[in-house]
């Protein structure tokens, strides 16, 4: 269990604490739904999950057999719907990976990538498009 407390300062500005660790974010309504889009808005929270979490299994997983992924890069598109209710429909990842598509762990780690913890909790209903960018050797 991890315990995070938010505090809502006005404005549609939110801040957070991650308590374990004392670190803060602070997020903002996006420009599209009445905000400043001065932060990240919690759905671009979502999105910001998802990369981050396929990004550590994957550096996890590569770390356990060795592989280097240091300067892994991943890019995500939020895409939310034009209708009611207001909601997050896609997210498109570019994840680029620093080893030759030819490499001998490759479905291994896009395996990784698409059993991630953020990955599983995102509902059925979002569309999760992954686009996996190999260093060409």
């Amino acid at each position: 269990m991890v315990e995070i407390k938010l505090t809502y300062e006005g404005q549609l500005h939110c801040s957070a604490i991650h308590v374990p660790s004392g670190k803060t974010l602070v997020t903002d309504a996006p420009l599209d739904n009445n905000g400043l889009g001065q932060a990240f808005s919690p759905t671009d929270l979502l999105a910001t999950a998802l990369g981050s979490c396929m990004a550590t299994v994957i550096g996890i997983l590569a770390k356990r057999k060795e592989i280097a992924v240091d300067g892994m890069a991943v890019t995500v598109r939020k895409f939310m719907s034009e209708d009611q209710p207001r909601r997050v429909t896609r997210l498109e990842l570019d994840l680029q990976i620093p080893l030759p598509a030819s490499h001998p762990d490759r479905k291994l780690l896009e395996s990784a990538a698409r059993g991630c913890p953020v990955h599983h909790s995102i509902h059925p209903d979002i569309e999760v498009v992954m686009n996996w960018l190999w260093q060409e050797g």
